[in-house]
């Protein structure tokens, strides 16, 4: 992901998008810990809490989503309001249905297309964790119109 940043969004090649697939039938606690990084993005840190829930993923019990705001320096009741008021539920649940009716059914999936008029054409998908020649071949095959 490193990679794919520096080389394709930061130069704004490519724009990077993320939708939830929260898994419960495997990952119990999967939707609840989806909630908090978009609480934290009301402060400014969705990236940082999204990396620290990926770097942390057995601590996602309810008082852990807590500490992890706690350790980014967020402002804790605000962010424990937010999380448990679910104000970020439906969003996660629309998120989850547009995966279903895309076909993606594992994490990670990537669509790498182009737009067109709004519209995503073009498509590939890209399931499972690949290496950065891979993505990158993809990417390039569709910025170069073949």
């Amino acid at each position: 992901m490193p990679k794919i940043d520096e080389e394709y969004i930061k130069s704004s090649k490519v724009q990077y998008v993320v939708r939830h697939l929260q898994l419960e039938s495997i990952h119990p606690q999967a939707f609840k810990a989806a909630e908090p990084s978009h609480c934290a993005n009301d402060q400014g840190k969705y990236w940082e809490y999204h990396s620290r829930l990926f770097a942390n993923q057995r601590a996602l019990n309810r008082p852990d989503l807590t500490a992890h705001a706690q350790a980014l320096g967020l402002n804790v009741a605000a962010f424990d309001q937010c999380v448990d008021s679910g104000k970020y539920a439906a969003r996660i649940r629309k998120d989850v249905g547009e995966a279903e009716r895309l076909g993606v059914s594992a994490t990670p999936t990537f669509l790498v297309g182009l737009l067109d008029k709004g519209q995503l054409k073009s498509v590939r998908v890209i399931r499972g964790a690949v290496p950065f020649e891979s993505m990158k071949s993809s990417i390039d095959e569709l910025l170069s119109g073949k």
